[in-house]
This record gives C-alpha cells, structure tokens and sequence, in this order.
C-alpha cells in the first residue's frame, strides 16, 4: 500500500504560509519504518480539490489529506469529497455531540450560558457534516473530529492538530503496516562524471538484480564535496540485500574510469 499526502489550501500556494506537512509527514512516517510515495498541493477550488479527492479514493493508497474541513466559505474539502466519493453529506452524530460537547465548554470558560439554538452554534455543527459512512479521528487539541472514508483521512491544516490525528490513525489502523517501508542502502559520491555515462551501468543493474533500486543525487555545489553524484542502490529490508548489487555498481564504476569518493550504508 502506498502512502500519499493531500496539502490543501491557498495559503500555501501563495506563499503566505509555508507547508509544513511535508517534512512532518514523512518524519512521522520514517519513525514507523513507512515512506511516503506521493504528495499534492491544490488550492481552495472545489472542482480541483474534487478531482484530486477522487483520484485518491479510488488508488487504493493510504492517504492522508490536510486543510479545508471548517466549516467557513473557503473550505471546500468535506464537500468535495462527498462528491468524489458519489454520497451525501450528512452530520455524524458522534461528531455533533464532541461539538456540542466544545460548545458548552467554551460558553463554560466564558462565564456564559450555552444556547445550542443561537444561529453560530447551529453553524458550528456544519463542521461535523460528513461523506455518509465516515468513521471519525478523534481531535485531542479541541474535539473537532476529523473524517476517515476507507483508506483516505482527513484532518484540519492546523498541525497543532493534524499531526496528532495522523499518528492516532497510523497507530490505530496500520499498526500492522510499521516497518513496511524501511530499506537499506549503500551509495558512493562519484566525481568527474556525467549522469548520461552512468545510466546505462544504472539500467544494467536494476535489471540483474530484480527488487533492488538504484538511484542518483546530483549535487553542483556541495560545501565538502562540490560537484559530484551520489549513485546508490536500495532495497526494501527484509527483501534482496543490496550489498551484491552495489558490489556489482562498483565494478562497473572502476570499469568506467569514475573516481570515487566516501561510501555510505543507511
């Protein structure tokens, strides 16, 4: 199963906040032996958030999406995705009590009386409307819920919240998966060469050693090393140990000339 990551929001496309999903993400997901595989930006545009949402409720990945659940004119995320699934939206009734349920303990902290009939607490429930069949992901910063729908999840774009919300579904539902996605590598910075003269060593190694990847990290000005290419090879742990493949990339270095610097094993 694939991991991917849905970022939503205007914001961060123009550039008056900066993401900070991505990083935490693939840290969250790299403390549980997961890799991330995908990731998207989209804006506030009900129609692009729709077609995105679908794509990722019909890939079969594991998806998480942030951003976009309020309940104000620019959240377009739990609309969107009622359409790309083809059901209704209706309010969960676990949600509506975890609402009410912040309702009277804001009015409480005030000092003040609860009126679930005033027309902005009747508003607030808007943000426990659903695709029908979400199952909820609990909120420990306010109780807002977020919504999952199979393998897709959704979460507020506040990380305060989210990041919290995405371990308790990674530990809760995919406890199973940890480890999955953990790989071992072995690469050396190679000086003096060309990408395109190494390609054809590249695809000769993959396809002798069938589940081991091989990968290149270009790098023009690198402050100890300058210009060079880390050429590597990884394979999933637990699979086909890299070591041979990377003896065999070795090889075909010296057979090309390449100078080679530092290896590293991860």
């Amino acid at each position: 199963m694939d991991i991917g990551l849905i970022v939503i929001g205007d914001e961060i496309l123009s550039g008056k906040r900066s993401d900070k999903h991505l990083p935490k993400v693939i840290e969250l997901l790299a403390a549980r032996g997961l890799a991330l595989a995908w990731a998207r930006y989209v804006g506030d545009e009900r129609a692009h958030i729709t077609a995105v949402l679908r794509a990722a409720c019909t890939s079969g990945d594991l998806v998480f999406s942030t951003g976009g659940i309020g309940a104000t004119p620019d959240d377009h995320t739990r609309q969107a995705a009622a359409a790309a699934l083809g059901r209704e939206l209706v309010l969960h009734p676990e949600a509506e009590a975890l609402i009410v349920e912040r309702m009277r303990e804001q009015a409480r902290e005030q000092g003040l009386a609860f009126e679930p009939e005033r027309p902005d607490n009747l508003h607030r429930l808007n943000m426990g409307v659903f695709p029908a069949g979400a199952q909820l992901i609990p909120n420990p910063y306010n109780k807002i819920p977020g919504f999952s729908v199979d393998h897709v999840h959704f979460v507020p774009g506040f990380p305060v919240m989210a990041w919290p919300m995405i371990e308790w579904v990674l530990d809760r539902r995919y406890a199973d998966l940890h480890g999955a996605g953990r790989s071992r590598e072995r690469s050396v910075i190679v000086f003096g060469s060309m990408e395109a003269t190494l390609t054809p060593l590249m695809e000769r190694i993959e396809a002798e050693f069938p589940g081991v990847r091989v990968f290149s990290l270009p790098s023009v000005d690198h402050p100890q090393w300058g210009r060079h290419i880390e050429l590597g090879v990884k394979g999933a742990a637990g699979g086909i140990d890299p070591q041979a493949a990377f003896a065999a990339l070795q090889a075909g270095l010296e057979r090309l000339g390449a100078r080679l610097g530092p290896k590293m094993v991860r």
